[in-house]
């Protein structure tokens, strides 16, 4: 009996591991971005019943944990408030380095407001560089002011 979403995900990551499988090849298969469907994966996002469904034959996941990938899920994935795994905690670094001169750039041109993680995208892609390939990360959020009222 699977209690909490945590255990499907530690399925999906077992079974990928085990059929040698990327998270390109789970996008495939779930028709989505490789980012949407890696957090879905990871228990951030709910899949259709189609996605979840493909997804289950994919990595031989039963009923119940097919199941378990439709329910809207608790958001957030870090389990301390400062993350100790050294690639988010640089992210956790560019935040509070960055973060300020974000909220500064988008408040002067956009005005009052937030950038949606609902209505959102993300790219992540390698560029090669000789001094040491680079990642790219670019996000897209839609603005969403606030209301006077």
């Amino acid at each position: 009996m699977i209690t909490s979403r945590t255990q499907v995900t530690e399925m999906i990551q077992s079974a990928k591991i085990l059929k040698g499988i990327t998270w390109r090849q789970i996008a495939e298969v779930v028709g989505q971005s490789k980012e949407w469907s890696t957090a879905a994966c990871l228990g951030q996002m709910a899949m259709t019943k189609a996605q979840a469904e493909d997804v289950g034959e994919l990595l031989a996941l039963s009923d119940e944990a097919i199941a378990w990938l439709q329910v809207a899920p608790y958001k957030g994935s870090l389990p301390t408030e400062v993350p100790t795994d050294p690639l988010i905690y640089r992210w956790y670094e560019l935040v509070n380095v960055y973060g300020t001169t974000l909220k500064e750039l988008i408040h002067e041109e956009f005005g009052d407001g937030i950038m949606s993680a609902i209505d959102f995208s993300m790219d992540l892609q390698r560029e090669n560089d000789p001094k040491g390939d680079r990642v790219s990360v670019v996000m897209s959020g839609k603005f969403l002011p606030y209301k006077m009222y």
